[in-house]
């Protein structure tokens, strides 16, 4: 399974969010740390908001930073919150127009492996991901 940009870069905002601990950072310098659009990330910023995942505060001397401690915000639900419309496959849709979709077992092994990669992500939290906060904050530059 791959997972869209979209939730890469949010998963990123959450490690720079959770290694700057309480400071305010800005989507300018969480891209320039990334080397990533600033574009896509207030997209993403926007998302993770309206999650309930993070706060923004706007004005001068305004930025974001996380509204969930790290040892709570657990990775794999929130994998699945930000990739809920995943189609492995075109039989996963409504829409789907497969030939074979009423005869072929693939479809229950692919959701089933799907299951097991959130499951294994349920495993982890933000806390676990920056765990290694001065390796991290090295890559980064912070």
């Amino acid at each position: 399974m791959r997972l869209s940009n979209f939730t890469d870069y949010s998963l990123r905002v959450l490690i720079y969010l959770a290694l700057k601990g309480d400071k305010l950072s800005t989507v300018a310098e969480i891209a320039e740390s990334y080397k990533i659009s600033k574009n896509h990330l207030v997209k993403v910023v926007h998302n993770l908001s309206k999650l309930g995942v993070i706060e923004s505060f706007k004005g001068k001397g305004g930025g974001l930073r996380l509204k969930i401690d790290p040892k709570a915000l657990n990775i794999g639900k929130l994998v699945r919150d930000l990739e809920n419309d995943t189609k492995l496959v075109e039989c996963f849709s409504d829409e789907g127009e497969c030939q074979i979709n009423g005869a072929c077992k693939l479809k229950a092994a692919l959701k089933k492996a799907q299951n097991s990669f959130y499951l294994t992500l349920e495993e982890y939290y933000l806390s676990d991901v920056v765990s290694n906060k001065s390796g991290l904050s090295d890559a980064l530059s912070l």
